[in-house]
């Protein structure tokens, strides 16, 4: 199943296609920065039943050395099928487009990432034919941004640092230099990188403290994240006022509360639940 973590850890590479250039810098490669990037159809399906579809591919476009595709793979577990998914991957793109193709896989932890680093060779092991070797983005070499300034001066690097490092202890204060930086960062700039930040982190406990940071003044922003938070928050003040009035509340109206996103329903609800004499009396008029 294709989790929001997946999607953030792949599609912040079409957000910025420059971050390639960036992000090979910790990788041990020196690509050089595009000058132009395009992105292209994702589904590499031929005739046959097969579906093979990479998860993000750009066209990058650099001043010296010409064109190049770029496959991203996020990854999230160790798969053997992959070596042989992502050699197909890298074969069709080459024969299709003639440019030459790299492929960055993106994990979140150390056994993933040391297992996508291959080398992955197909054939016998006498004639290995083909060997796999891609650059893989992970927390065993992306940095620790701890310091708001270097975040400030990176976002979207510093948000990939962010879910790189999702799983690690010290992911917290990684967070709060990014909360730290995007107070001051222009609006079309703040708004994906908390959208990534937040998908990326996925549902690990770095969750809660993205969340919260970005509770504290969500004024200057509107997005799912904030949507969601606020509705939570409508929910949570609404079942209180409901179980300190003795009310026995059902997990069906549970359910309902916790699953509603419309504020003006939540205001109407809040009202009746001041002077209502049973738990049905806040819907009545639904």
């Amino acid at each position: 199943m294709v989790t929001s973590s997946h999607e953030a850890m792949h599609r912040i590479f079409q957000h910025d296609p420059g971050l390639f250039s960036r992000v090979s810098h910790f990788l041990g490669a020196d690509i050089p920065r595009p000058v132009g990037a395009t992105a292209l159809p994702t589904d590499l399906t031929e005739d046959s039943p097969v579906e093979r579809r990479v998860d993000t591919l750009l066209r990058l476009d650099t001043a010296d050395q010409g064109p190049f595709l770029l496959a991203v793979e996020a990854q999230g577990k160790k798969d053997p099928a992959k070596a042989s998914s992502w050699a197909y991957y890298a074969a069709y793109l080459w024969t299709k487009y003639r440019l030459p193709t790299a492929l960055l896989v993106v994990c979140q932890d150390l056994r993933t990432a040391k297992w996508a680093r291959g080398p992955m060779t197909c054939g016998p092991a006498q004639v290995p034919t083909l060997t796999l070797q891609p650059l893989v983005a992970g927390p065993h070499n992306m940095p620790q941004i701890t310091d708001p300034d270097e975040a400030r001066a990176d976002l979207v690097l510093a948000s990939l640092a962010a879910i790189a490092h999702a799983a690690d202890p010290g992911v917290d204060a990684i967070l709060k230099a990014l909360s730290a930086a995007l107070k001051d960062a222009p609006e079309d700039l703040v708004h994906p990188i908390i959208e990534f930040t937040a998908r990326g982190l996925g549902n690990r406990p770095a969750k809660h403290t993205w969340r919260n940071l970005m509770a504290v003044d969500l004024s200057f922003y509107t997005s799912w994240l904030a949507e969601e938070i606020r509705d939570e928050t409508a929910a949570r003040y609404l079942l209180r006022v409901l179980e300190r009035r003795g009310f026995d509340v059902s997990d069906d109206v549970r359910e309902r509360i916790t699953s509603c996103h419309d504020q003006s329903l939540f205001d109407a609800w809040m009202d009746r639940a001041l002077t209502a004499e049973q738990v049905s009396d806040i819907f009545e008029d639904e």
